[in-house]
């Protein structure tokens, strides 16, 4: 019946055409017909000898419409008729109807995009859930129903597909013959059977008690659901936790019993709840099929969460809770506690009774009375008072219903702050009388927040008792007894904005300054513009800062000052105008219906007041506005009709300036077709529109929807014609369908005028559909005939090119090809499918021998071939000649390779062998030189743990010298102690006088009190967070801020902010999230890099403080020994004083390429006035006298830190050749030698010091001005032991002088080798103790901000681990480690010489390498630098990424954990800087960028808010008189 239905419904689907019995296709739309007139039902009779007989029409009411149908295929399912109709547009809809043939549910999917689906549609006979259809480019097998989109039971039967039901015993929604076991019975439920029958379970008791022994839960099954006697069934509680469950009742009722999970394992309590909620999931064959949830709860933490209202809030729980008034407890059985049933309701509950308190002034002492009902409490129950944390004071019982608060003093430095007002017992601090209703009392500050009279004087209306005091230009608390005048200065107009209206009124004038009113009754009728009075907007007013007016309407255009008189009349500098707008003209007048034309509207004074509106026939904006005072510019709306309309300039919602302006609304274009439809996937050939009313087209463009790469701009050229170059389209389309191509019309999608579609239409068939299309192909192929690459030409010759191209589809013309030979074009005279003949008319004369042959189709640019051109005749000849002279030069080179080779053989063995003793004499000088360095670092070792110990710097000069390292330069200059003290016992060390270490901020006494005060406000606003971020990103918006400011601001930051390095991190975090974010959008893998923002430089100083202590307990000392090492090993061998290159050293640009013969001395040297025994000196008879004294003072003074050390300059040393002979030695004196007028520095061999010899070294009375430090000695008058006028005058000697000069120093490349294989050992301990995690815990900074990076990157969804190594890689070994390597001085008290550092560079190179991922591309042409430690950098790499994975599988760091060891570094140097000194750094930046920072306060919604803006101008008006007069005075 169902199908004999369905067909009479289908017959009403059809046109009347197509109920002709010679028609065989459904090919046009559907719609409603009337019934079919007898000559419509002709069926061919006119060719028939007999008459049809004429029957009553068919008549039915059409069970469903839509535009387009082609195709039908009909099913029954599961009590369902289920019908496919395709469609014109290649979609297919799934109609689903009930019994009653009604529409129950409707879906489409798109099969074939743009094309028709052909009429004949046919489900698989072999399997029906599966439906064949066609169009013309392609056939789709089709799977009728996507019953796995459906997650949920409900969600799958609400569906209504007939397909489609849920799989109770495998939970998903699945067809019937999908589901295991469908046949038996309640396995599957159809959509047919309904929502309600979808399995669940009920819990009968969902609330249990935590206390409660021995709990089971009883579950009641609903729903279709097999019957599960004899299977295996469970409750599964999740995390693994699983209780025996068994089956009771009847198959029509089941319950099920189980067993609550073990006490043990109940899940935590959030910290705010009294309960958790727990799901519980029936578990039947290993598979969760249905799950409810129950809640354990807990009395006890009812009480304890909310403790200001305990009682009350037990009382009122929903759980059966009991309060305990003797123990002052919640518990969940009243057996609990013997007086638990007095307290039935809340309101029995003892409570405070809310009354309303004046308030008080910070810092003044006041009594509180607090009321009290139903207290239940003896009078000497002790209490106290409780205003927050660590702000209680004594209670004292009045009666027994009124308890006093005495002597309460509160402090606040906001505007006001309002404390909670609460009673606590004191024998236990904990518990508090309940407070239902919070009740507060105010406590204000006179000093804040108020910057002008009117606002200091207006806060009497808030019951503030404040004064303003002229004086001083502040406001404090009233409480003098004398009267004091309360009149404020006249107020100030600073500025007023619009400062034009129209004559009509209505502009919301806003006018700013100061004083202006201490409330809105001041200013009511108090605001004139000439002699008419303005009414406040009383929501737009600000005490004494802003009001805001809305203008009347004036009789005639004039200009008069605005004027504000508040017991003194304030006058505005700039003047109010009122003018008359004018409008004249618009421009274009006409354009299409479907809105986007662009139209400018001219006249005068069109920029004035505060509101405008274009409106479109009374109706419709205009949009996008801009306007200046002669033209408005916006763009007009779509509108139905094409009619002629009206626009309505209005100005403050005001009348119409306006009345006969019109625009008239024209037909849209129309674009009747587009040739050519084919394009290379390169694109840019030119495709011609074709249609009509393009002159109403301002602007067009064109876009292949899905695989076209960017949208393309079209242009217009006449009414009827536009030309647009196609879309660039990915390879993927080649070979592909035609793509659907838009065109946009002033910005609007071209669409074609269609009737509206049907209301039920799903938003999938909405979709656009374009009816032009693309087809895409591939590039066209060129070539030459030859398929040759050159293509020889002699000049002056005609020239004809043939090229051939590979067939295509696209179908090109002549003019579409354009061939090039360099940049003169070839003239195409004949084109076929298959070849292009194309001349050139004019001479190729040119000075390039080869030239370019290039044919271009639209964006398709492709070079063929290579012209060469020629020299004719005579380059024939040449050619031959040369030919023959090379054969007869080639024979006698093979005879002379021949002899050649066997010499080479023989010097090649040679050679080896003496590449074999030279790395014999490497690796036995590696040895030696190993062996006695490690001989001098144990002895090193020893007498330094005899001693002091290794020279840290103290934390503050370790901070200071790390964030401000321009200045570690001058330290070794600063701290020299006098002579006397170098090696007395009661020496102590000079301290540093850094202006941000401890001390007394030196600033003028009559400044203090106002700077002090404006100190303490802005560190007030440093401490807001919201506050700092704005300042932040303020200062780094501005052009003029540099990177040293940026690195300076963040250092200055963290001394101010050290105090709370658990607010300075939070900070930080911030401001590295907007980092991230904008790296993010850019590439991820430079973030962190440099140090160009003030957050990279924060992160650097987080680094150096939390890094500080590991550095000292696990690197310091290897990092020492290293240095040790390094500086040992450069003293065995020369040092040229003045260039500074030496025998032994990591560095080739360090390195001295001479073969100096030097010997070691032994010297016997006393330090007079030292009190210590004489000491055997080692030292190198090529040194000179200033390295001599540099060695001895090392020796004297290795136990005493560097700073304390005498200079070279200030020492004499003395050489006792015989009892009565002694020379004072010298650098330069009358003895010294000139060489090619340079003077030589004296050295040891000079004087002919012997072996043995005995020095004597003393504190010289006078300094020795004869030198000036050696290193800083004019290159053209001195050198030590290398001329270094050698290389300069390299290009006078002859060419095998220079040859020798420029490669035999190579040679001594392998000290390299030998100075590296020494120090290995040192390096590779330091490089182990920082990868190394000691004890299983990494540093805690370093764990807590790697996990930050990849909580960051999880995020973003950055998931390349590259990404993620290189930002910890730039965070912690580039930005912390490689800083502290190259600059030991910032951790040590010692002297780093330039050549140390030249080395601890190629060290922090190699450390940087190995962090790197970035493979290194090394050859023989590759620094030495690089290549010196080539051979570690992958066993380093391992070991950097084996680190960087074990702290990744650590377990994480909780906020509290970090924040505990951030609180303790912060108490370790508690007192170490001077903040007031780095507030009053960070000030000059605030001030410098004044307005910008305001305006950034202004912008930002919760800064505006809190009106951090007025606070931060109160600070200025502190300072700004201040700060630069008091240091001017200091």
């Amino acid at each position: 019946m169902a199908l004999e239905q369905l067909w009479l419904h289908s017959q009403h689907l059809l046109q009347p055409e197509q109920l002709d019995c010679g028609a065989a296709h459904l090919q046009h739309p559907l719609a409603i017909v009337p019934p079919l007139q007898p000559e419509q039902l002709d069926c061919g009779a006119a060719h028939l000898q007999h008459p049809l007989a004429i029957v009553p029409p068919v008549t039915a009411t059409p069970v469903f419409t839509h535009s387009g149908l082609t195709a039908v295929a009909v099913a029954s399912v599961n009590n369902y008729t289920v019908v496919f109709l395709g469609t014109a547009s290649g979609g297919l809809l799934k109609i689903n109807l009930d019994s009653t043939m009604k529409v129950i549910s409707r879906r489409s999917i798109s099969v074939a995009y743009g094309e028709p689906v052909h009429p004949i549609m046919q489900f698989d006979p072999s399997d029906s859930t599966y439906l064949y259809l066609m169009t013309s480019y392609q056939m789709a097998r089709v799977k009728v129903a996507a019953c796995n989109q459906y997650s949920t039971c409900t969600e799958c039967l609400a569906a209504a597909d007939a397909y489609c039901g849920w799989c109770t015993m495998e939970t998903r929604c699945s067809l019937q013959h999908e589901c295991t076991n469908f046949t038996g019975a309640n396995f599957w439920t159809s959509a047919s059977e309904g929502v309600q029958q979808c399995p669940s379970m009920t819990i009968l008791e969902p609330e249990i008690n935590i206390d409660k022994e021995n709990p089971a839960l009883i579950i009641q099954i609903n729903g279709t659901i097999p019957n599960l006697n004899g299977t295996n069934i469970s409750c599964d509680y999740g995390n693994n936790i699983r209780t025996v469950a068994r089956v009771a009742g009847d198959y029509v009722n089941q319950f099920i019993y189980c067993s609550l999970l073990p006490r043990e394992k109940y899940p935590a309590f959030p910290d705010d709840q009294d309960h958790v909620v727990v799901e519980a999931a029936l578990r039947v064959n290993s598979k969760n099929i249905i799950r409810a949830n129950f809640t354990i709860y807990d009395c006890k933490r009812t009480g304890n969460i909310y403790p200001k209202r305990a009682c009350t809030s037990c009382l009122s729980t929903r759980w059966k809770c009991h309060w305990c008034p003797s123990t002052y407890t919640c518990v969940s059985n009243h057996s609990q506690c013997h007086d638990a049933l007095q307290m039935k309701n809340k309101i029995d509950c003892p409570r405070i009774v809310p009354a309303s308190l004046d308030p008080m002034p910070t810092g003044v002492s006041r009594d509180i009375m607090i009321s009290l009902a139903n207290a239940t409490f003896s009078k000497e129950t002790a209490l106290e008072c409780h205003f927050g944390v660590d702000r209680t004071f004594e209670a004292r019982w009045v009666n027994s219903s009124t308890v006093e608060c005495v002597h309460v003093l509160l402090h606040t430095a906001e505007k006001s702050h309002l404390f909670p007002v609460n009673l606590q017992l004191k024998d236990r601090p904990d518990r508090f009388i309940d407070s239902p209703e919070m009740m507060t009392v105010e406590v204000y500050n006179c000093a804040t927040g108020s910057t002008d009279c009117s606002q200091c004087l207006g806060r009497e209306d808030l019951g503030h008792r404040c004064v303003w005091s002229e004086s001083s230009s502040s406001c404090r608390l009233h409480s003098e007894p004398q009267h004091i005048s309360d009149a404020c200065p006249a107020p100030e107009i600073r500025k007023i904005e619009p400062q034009r209206g129209p004559l009509e009124g209505g502009t919301l004038l806003t006018i700013r300054g100061r004083n202006l009113g201490r409330r809105l009754s001041d200013v009511l009728g108090a605001v004139w513009i000439g002699s008419g009075a303005r009414a406040p907007l009383p929501r737009r007013y600000l005490v004494s800062e802003a009001i805001v007016c809305q203008t009347g309407e004036a009789q005639e255009a004039f200009s008069d000052v605005v004027t504000v008189n508040v017991s003194r009349e304030g006058r505005s500098r700039d003047r109010y105008s009122y003018v008359l707008p004018v409008v004249q003209s618009i421009a274009p007048l006409n354009g299409p219906k479907a809105g986007g034309t662009r139209v400018t509207i001219r006249g005068s004074s069109l920029d004035v007041g505060s509101e405008l509106r274009v409106l479109v026939n009374a109706s419709k904006q205009c949009t996008d506005l801009s306007r200046s005072d002669s033209t408005i510019t916006c763009t007009m709306p779509a509108t139905e009709l094409a009619t002629a309309v009206r626009l309505c300039v209005q100005f403050e919602n005001k009348s119409c300036v306006s009345d006969n302006i019109t625009f008239k609304y024209e037909k849209n274009p129309i674009i009747s077709d587009i040739n050519p439809k084919k394009s290379q996937i390169s694109g840019g050939r030119i495709i011609t529109l074709e249609g009509r009313g393009f002159e109403l087209v301002q602007n067009v463009s064109v876009v292949v929807r899905g695989i076209g790469r960017e949208q393309v701009s079209c242009k217009v050229h006449t009414d009827t014609i536009i030309t647009c170059p196609s879309p660039a389209a990915s390879n993927t389309t080649v070979g592909s369908k035609p793509a659907p191509v838009d065109f946009y019309l002033n910005g609007r999608l071209y669409t074609d005028d269609r009737p509206a579609l049907d209301e039920e239409m799903y938003p999938e068939e909405l979709l656009h559909i374009s009816k032009f299309s693309l087809e895409y192909y591939a590039d066209p192929q060129f070539f030459t005939a030859k398929k040759e690459k050159w293509i020889k030409h002699h000049p002056g010759e005609p020239l004809t090119l043939v090229i051939h191209k590979e067939p295509d589809n696209l179908g090109l013309e002549s003019n579409e090809y354009q061939v090039k030979i360099g940049l003169i074009s070839c003239e195409i005279q004949i084109v076929s499918d298959k070849v292009i003949h194309c001349s050139v008319n004019e001479s190729l004369s040119t000075s390039e021998r080869q030239l370019p042959v290039t044919i271009q189709v639209g964006k398709f640019n492709y070079t063929i071939a290579m012209l060469h051109l020629g020299g004719g005749e005579t380059a024939i000849i040449v050619s031959i000649v040369i030919c023959s002279i090379l054969l007869v030069l080639s024979v006698v080179a093979l005879f002379v390779f021949c002899t050649k080779s066997r010499r080479a053989e023989r010097y090649w063995q040679k050679t080896l062998l003496q590449m074999e003793e030279m790395e014999s004499q490497i690796r036995e000088e590696i040895r030696k030189g190993f062996a006695e360095l490690q001989t001098d670092m144990t002895a090193l070792t020893k007498e330094r743990n005899r001693s002091q110990g290794i020279p840290f710097l103290e934390y503050k000069h370790f901070v200071t010298r790390t964030f401000f390292p321009k200045c570690s330069s001058l330290y070794e200059e600063c701290y020299i102690l006098p002579s006397q003290q170098l090696c007395s016992q009661g020496s102590s060390q000079v301290q540093e006088t850094h202006p941000l270490l401890v001390g007394e901020w030196k600033i003028p006494e009559s400044c203090r009190p106002n700077m002090e005060e404006g100190v303490s406000l802005f560190s007030t606003l440093l401490n807001n967070k919201h506050f700092l971020i704005v300042f932040v990103h303020a200062l780094e918006q501005q052009k003029d801020f540099a990177v040293r400011d940026r690195c300076n601001l963040a250092s200055l930051l963290t001394i101010a902010l050290h105090g709370k390095l658990e607010y300075y991190t939070s900070i930080m975090k911030d401001l590295l999230v907007d980092l991230i974010d904008a790296s993010a959008s850019k590439n991820p893998k430079l973030m962190l890099r440099r140090t160009e923002s003030v957050v990279e430089k924060m992160l650097t100083n987080w680094m150096s403080i939390c890094m500080y202590s590991y550095l000292r307990e696990t690197v310091g000392e290897p990092f020492f020994l290293l240095i040790c090492a390094i500086k040992q090993q450069i003293n065995k061998g020369s040092i040229d004083a003045i260039t500074g290159k030496a025998r032994y050293t990591l560095n080739e640009e360090w390195l001295l390429r001479e073969n100096i013969e030097a010997k070691p001395r032994n010297l016997n040297v006393s330090f007079q006035g030292c009190g210590m025994d004489s000491l055997s000196v080692r030292a190198m008879d090529t040194d000179t006298l200033s390295q001599v004294k540099e060695k001895i003072l090392e020796a004297f003074c290795k136990n005493v830190p560097y700073s304390q050390w005498p200079r070279v300059e200030d020492v004499d040393l003395e050489w006792f050749a015989t009892s009565t002979d002694s020379y004072i030695l010298r650098d330069l004196d009358d003895t010294s030698v000139v060489e090619d007028g340079r003077k030589k520095l004296n050295t040891l061999a000079h004087y002919k010091i012997p072996e043995g010899a005995s020095l004597a070294m003393s504190l010289s009375d006078k300094k020795d001005t004869t030198l000036s430090r050696v290193k800083d000695l004019d290159t053209e008058k001195y050198f030590h032991l290398v001329l270094p006028t050698d290389e300069s005058v390299e290009h006078k000697k002859s060419h095998r002088q220079s040859h020798r000069k420029k490669v035999l120093p190579e040679i001594y490349l392998t000290r390299l080798l030998s100075t590296k294989g020494t120090l290995q050992k040192f390096l590779d301990d330091l490089f182990k103790a920082i990868l190394s995690i000691r004890d299983d815990k990494p540093p805690v900074a370093v764990k807590y901000f790697f996990d930050f990076l990849e909580e960051q990157a999880e995020k973003r969804g950055i998931t390349d681990p590259d990404t993620l190594h290189i930002w910890k890689t730039n965070s912690l070994p580039l930005r912390f480690w490689v800083n502290i390597l190259k600059n030991p001085q910032f951790v040590f008290d010692i002297d780093k010489t330039d050549h140390i550092d030249a080395c601890l560079s190629v060290i922090a190179q190699a450390f940087i390498d190995a962090c790197s991922l970035s493979d290194l591309q090394l050859g023989k042409d590759s620094p030495t630098n690089k290549l010196l430690y080539a051979k570690e950098i992958p066993e380093y790499r391992k070991i950097v990424q084996r680190y960087y994975k074990q702290i990744h599988d650590m377990p994480p760091l909780s906020e509290q954990e970090m924040n505990a060891h951030l609180a303790e570094e912060s108490r370790k140097y508690r007192n170490e800087f001077n903040t007031n000194v780095a507030m009053a750094e960070i000030y000059k930046y605030a001030k410098r960028y004044r307005s910008q920072i305001v305006a950034a306060l202004d912008a930002n919604p919760t800064t505006k808010r809190t009106q951090l803006q007025h606070k931060f101008e109160q600070v200025i008006a502190l300072m700004e008189d201040n700060i630069y007069e008091c240091c001017s005075e200091a």
